[in-house]
């Protein structure tokens, strides 16, 4: 049976997680980056299928693309976070199933069907960009995820000739505490759930 968490690790990951939209001048380093990839591609995906592709938006040129793309109250995060990702999907995630889910690669045939492959894909990279979330959160890492941006336009400029799409980006460093607002409401269970 897996252990529970202590309470300062379930206030690290959720309790007290914050999104943050101003960040310290401090680096996040490459090391960080693939240590934070190495913990979300654990996962889980439907048959393994691990869609998701991350663009670490971290140097001057990367981020003069990117701003532009970005809506008007994003542009400031995305200009002094050390690093934005993109969460994107590769739409043809299941070319990798025979590698990905070997003790049944024909899997494959499941998702090739266009709109299957879409929604398969946009789901399940949805998915690792919670556990992208969390795992930035675990390794001591700030997250400003965002969704104002022209998807069109970031595809141009970061994915272009490739199958891979974005899903959202997310902002990455050491947040400014002191500028956070205070924490807004969530639902009570008995609002967002049901037993049945």
């Amino acid at each position: 049976m897996a252990s529970i968490v202590s309470d300062q690790d379930l206030d690290t990951l959720f309790r007290a997680a914050r999104s943050h939209s101003f960040w310290r001048d401090e680096p996040v380093t490459d090391v960080q980056l693939e240590a934070l990839y190495d913990l979300t591609r654990w996962g889980p995906t439907s048959a393994n299928c691990s869609p998701a592709r991350i663009v670490f938006v971290k140097s001057p040129e990367a981020k003069a693309k990117l701003i532009p793309c970005v809506s008007a109250g994003n542009s400031e995060k995305v200009r002094t976070a050390p690093v934005t990702a993109i969460i994107g999907y590769d739409r043809k995630f299941y070319d990798r199933i025979p590698e990905l889910f070997p003790h049944n690669p024909g899997a494959r045939d499941w998702f090739t069907e266009p709109a299957v492959a879409e929604e398969t894909a946009f789901r399940n990279s949805s998915l690792q960009g919670g556990y992208f979330i969390l795992a930035a959160r675990a390794l001591g890492l700030d997250c400003g995820p965002m969704s104002g941006f022209d998807k069109d336009q970031v595809d141009a400029a970061f994915f272009a000739g490739t199958d891979i799409r974005s899903n959202f980006l997310c902002a990455l460093g050491y947040g400014v505490h002191e500028k956070l607002f205070p924490r807004s409401p969530r639902l009570s269970f008995s609002d967002a759930c049901s037993i049945l």
